[in-house]
């Protein structure tokens, strides 16, 4: 493969390559780009001799020489290529243009675009219109309305992730506005906020019928995060098959793609807005909803190419650091070899994640509906008591009705209780639900 817009290709890291010049043209590029080390310009792989060494250097001069602060718009990882080790730069789209060399300041000599393959000085007259409509309204930005912030359980998660903070993490990690003062990217990671992310289940197809409500939050984005996340694959119910030869286990939704969703959707959110993500379960799917659309700059076909613009670079720079998200851009393929595009829908303030619930679970669930389940359905065209139920069934076996008729359609979900707080209630009757509607007119 030989070198594109996106795509650069160097022998080697030696003192004399610009790599910065590199790293910038492509953080001022709308498309972002990929450079990689051990590989010359015919696109012969070379390999490197120093992996862990080279690595380092990458991050320590794309850290320290470039300005606006690239943290969080780079990743820097290893691949195989041709039986031998390559380093691979990938550099997102900034929001914060024009990027520059910190040694020759905001002028030709230091701001670059990608033209073609290569790296051109952006003119003059480019750089001060950049700079004139440069994005301010981010989370990095924003002076946090409360200063006496703490950061105890970020401290912990980094702890627990070999990664200790020291004193200077408020500036290493970008949590201080230009002025000094903690913005809101330092609110969202604090101890007590008041940033709460709603996960709401409904009874149906539709917002008619809540039948739970949770709230995680006003604690650390991450702790808030983690708590959504094991809500959810609790939620993510597992439907088994038992063969004479093996058990079968099939999920709602692919936990992968899920993972992936859940992480995008909390990092990538539009704070500035003050309107957190927020999922909902359905009978048939989940929704999956963050503020904020399309970044300026990005278009849908972009979006689906892999292209990527953090958001919020500062939030991404910190999930990254904890292992809770990967390189830049691998979560959208990831969601999309499950989902396929269609399950993203761009509107003009949100944009939303829709995961139909596997095909497989609901013809797993027809065939695990045994003979009783079929006749019990049958029968449930209002609720009824346990009494009633056996009776209009024919049935004098108490324990019988109750493990092969009701426990059974309990656990497919295809029938409720009236008062689900008080199942062993002398006034509890058993309705159908959606799914059992769905199931009981097949």
């Amino acid at each position: 493969m030989s070198e594109t817009n996106r795509i650069e290709y160097k022998a080697e890291l030696t003192k004399d390559l610009d790599l910065e010049k590199e790293v910038v043209a492509f953080l001022n590029y709308h498309e972002g780009g990929l450079v990689y080390i051990g590989i010359d310009k015919t696109g012969k792989t070379i390999g490197v001799v120093d992996l862990d060494g080279d690595m380092l250097k990458i991050k320590d001069r794309i850290k320290n020489n470039i300005s606006p602060s690239a943290m969080g718009l780079f990743d820097v990882v290893s691949e195989e290529k041709d039986g031998k080790t390559i380093i691979k730069i990938i550099v997102a789209s900034g929001s914060e243009k024009p990027y520059f060399k910190k040694k020759y300041g905001m002028t030709e000599k230091g701001s670059f675009i990608r033209v073609g393959t290569s790296a051109e000085p952006m003119p003059q007259a480019i750089i001060d219109k950049l700079f004139a409509s440069r994005t301010r309204n981010s989370i990095g930005k924003i002076k946090s309305h409360r200063q006496d912030l703490n950061f105890e359980q970020l401290h912990i998660y980094y702890q627990e992730n070999g990664k200790p903070l020291n004193k200077q993490f408020k500036k290493n990690l970008e949590l201080l506005t230009e002025d000094g003062f903690l913005n809101y990217a330092a609110y969202l990671l604090a101890d007590v906020n008041n940033v709460s992310i709603k996960v709401a289940k409904y009874k149906g197809l539709n917002r008619v019928e809540l039948i739970e409500n949770n709230e995680y939050g006003y604690c650390s984005l991450i702790k808030a995060t983690k708590s959504v996340l094991d809500k959810i694959t609790v939620e993510n119910t597992t439907f088994a098959t038992i063969t004479s030869k093996q058990r079968i286990e099939r999920k709602l939704w692919n936990p992968i793609a899920l993972r992936e969703a859940i992480y995008n959707a909390i990092v990538h959110n539009d704070y500035t807005r003050e309107v957190p993500p927020k999922f909902e379960i359905f009978d048939d799917r989940i929704e999956i909803t963050s503020a904020g659309s399309l970044p300026e700059g990005l278009s849908e076909m972009d979006f689906f190419e892999g292209v990527s613009i953090p958001r919020n670079k500062e939030l991404m720079r910190v999930y990254r650091d904890l292992e809770l998200v990967e390189q830049l851009g691998s979560g959208v393929p990831r969601i999309m070899e499950s989902y396929g595009k269609e399950c993203f829908r761009f509107m003009d303030n949100f944009t939303r994640m829709t995961f139909p619930v596997s095909e497989q679970v609901t013809e797993q669930v027809t065939e695990q509906v045994t003979e009783q389940v079929k006749n019990l359905l049958l029968v449930l065209d209002k609720p009824y008591s346990t009494n009633e139920l056996m009776k209009r069934l024919g049935l004098t076996h108490r324990e019988y009705f109750r493990t092969e008729y009701i426990q059974k359609s309990l656990e497919l979900g295809l029938i409720e209780m009236t008062i689900p707080d008080k199942p062993k209630s002398s006034k509890q009757k058993y309705r159908l639900t959606q799914k059992g509607m769905n199931r009981k007119t097949q």
